[in-house]
């Protein structure tokens, strides 16, 4: 495994993000702990995770699967760098209540010592804002996070789904109250979704922000969807269905997926692969369903791609270009 400093601290992560979105709803607890155990094995030591895993009822779920591993031993907890987030609302249906979402200080406080008890552990080390809250003023959010750091419950805090504005807006807010603000962005980032290169990452490396892409396969339509549709029947589902419906997208994925098979590449390594020659990126999240998915990620990590191939993927897939210049003179 290959690592790399997260943003402009000195917290060294690997260059693959184990995403846990699929342990519970998906993925079951004993192959979710192997799962984990092979990516630790492997070098990867950046797991990633979110308070409303688990989804509806199940709420939490993802937490409590990531605690009962951690519970194991064995140096589990001690050699994973944590990420969490907050934001979407815990209360159960029926049980909606006030200040149970959103970033307000109540809701942080509250949401982090519940985080803590569902991972069993004493604290988080990359706590995320997982959206940005319209209504609660960066000032009030970082009172908050400065408590919990002084409390020992978290040590950094990241953003994800922020624009560039609001990355710029929460960190200087932070500048004027002395702390160290974002060292961390989860943007939706990959070959067929480059908006994040108009604003968002441009932002995240002037403020020193590691980049952390989700859904790096754009919902499996860089996985060599086509190519698994044609030998084995699988039907794109998801978001995939839907820009396959597109036949301006459709062409594109097919040009995607000659263009590999030429070069006797694979299409999910290699998308993955890209990603790592991105400027700013800290590494791409990866949510394996089976231990199968985690192994074919790991080998995109040692994938060379050439300057030819990279120019070809960039005449399939071209950026929108830096802003203003994209929507400008």
């Amino acid at each position: 495994m290959k690592y790399t400093q997260l943003g402009r601290t000195g917290l060294k992560v690997s260059r693959l993000v184990l995403g846990t979105m699929n342990f519970g709803p998906q993925t079951g607890e004993p192959e979710s702990h192997a799962i984990m155990d092979s990516a630790l094995d492997a070098g990867i030591n950046f797991f990633d995770t979110a308070n409303v895993y688990g989804w509806g009822e199940n709420k939490g779920r993802t937490e409590e699967i990531i605690g009962t591993w951690f519970a194991q031993g064995g140096g589990r907890r001690e050699k994973t760098v944590l990420a969490t987030k907050v934001y979407g609302s815990m209360s159960r249906e029926g049980d909606t209540w006030p200040n149970h979402d959103r970033l307000s200080a109540l809701n942080i406080r509250r949401a982090v010592d519940d985080s803590l008890k569902r991972l069993r552990t004493d604290h988080i080390d990359v706590y995320q804002f997982h959206h940005v809250d319209r209504r609660t003023p960066f000032e009030e959010i970082w009172q908050a996070i400065e408590v919990l750091v002084q409390q020992g419950k978290i040590l950094y805090a990241g953003s994800s789904n922020f624009p560039g504005w609001k990355i710029a807006q929460a960190n200087e807010t932070a500048a004027r109250r002395g702390t160290l603000g974002l060292v961390s962005e989860q943007c939706l980032y990959n070959l067929s979704e480059r908006r994040a290169e108009m604003e968002v990452i441009p932002a995240a490396e002037a403020y020193g922000i590691g980049v952390i892409p989700w859904s790096p396969l754009h919902g499996g339509l860089l996985g060599g969807v086509l190519k698994k549709e044609a030998t084995a029947g699988r039907r794109a589902s998801g978001r995939s269905a839907d820009a396959l419906a597109n036949t301006a997208v459709r062409a594109q994925i097919q040009a995607y997926e000659d263009l590999l098979d030429k070069h006797g590449l694979e299409p999910g390594e290699t998308a993955l692969a890209w990603l790592l020659t991105r400027p700013g990126v800290t590494g791409p999240i990866v949510g394996p369903r089976t231990a199968e998915q985690l192994e074919s990620a790991l080998r995109a990590v040692e994938l060379e791609l050439s300057e030819e191939l990279l120019g070809s993927l960039e005449e399939i897939f071209p950026g929108t270009g830096p802003s203003p210049e994209a929507f400008a003179w």
